[in-house]
């Protein structure tokens, strides 16, 4: 049913949990998945360069990093179950629209994401990258808590 799996991941344990179930159905769908891990992009907030504490090679540096590491733990799984795995890191303030447009350019026929659960205020004020995937992609999504 299923051929290819896009698993968005932010290194958290919520999204960690869900890609590991997400293997599992690509494993017994005998689909492919792709791991996509969203940093952001590098602004300035002064311009008194004098007050900068990093320069942007050194903040892409540190993301590019960060996303290997989130990646890695998620490809060594999809090894061990024996589930093909390529792996894509973006840069976009808005992680949804980063989604949204690679599960299209990759040809992704599931989204697999997890909810970390925020209800009322919280979720009002933080936001949901699932609840935005979940409005502008095209792709369908399957929503694990």
């Amino acid at each position: 049913m299923f051929k290819h799996l896009l698993l968005p991941t932010d290194g958290s344990a919520f999204s960690e949990a869900a890609a590991r179930r997400a293997l599992q159905l690509a494993k017994e769908q005998e689909a492919r998945v792709t791991v996509i891990h969203v940093v952001p992009e590098f602004h300035v907030l002064s311009y008194r360069t004098s007050l900068m504490e990093g320069t942007r090679e050194e903040f892409l540096a540190h993301c590019k990093a960060q996303a290997q590491h989130f990646i890695a733990e998620i490809e060594k799984v999809a090894r061990e179950e024996g589930v093909p795995c390529d792996s894509v890191v973006a840069s976009s303030d808005h992680p949804y629209e980063a989604i949204a447009a690679t599960a299209e350019r990759e040809h992704c026929d599931l989204i697999v994401m997890a909810s970390h659960g925020r209800r009322g205020l919280k979720s009002l004020l933080l936001g949901s990258e699932t609840q935005k995937v979940l409005t502008h992609s095209q792709t369908p999504v399957l929503v694990l808590h």
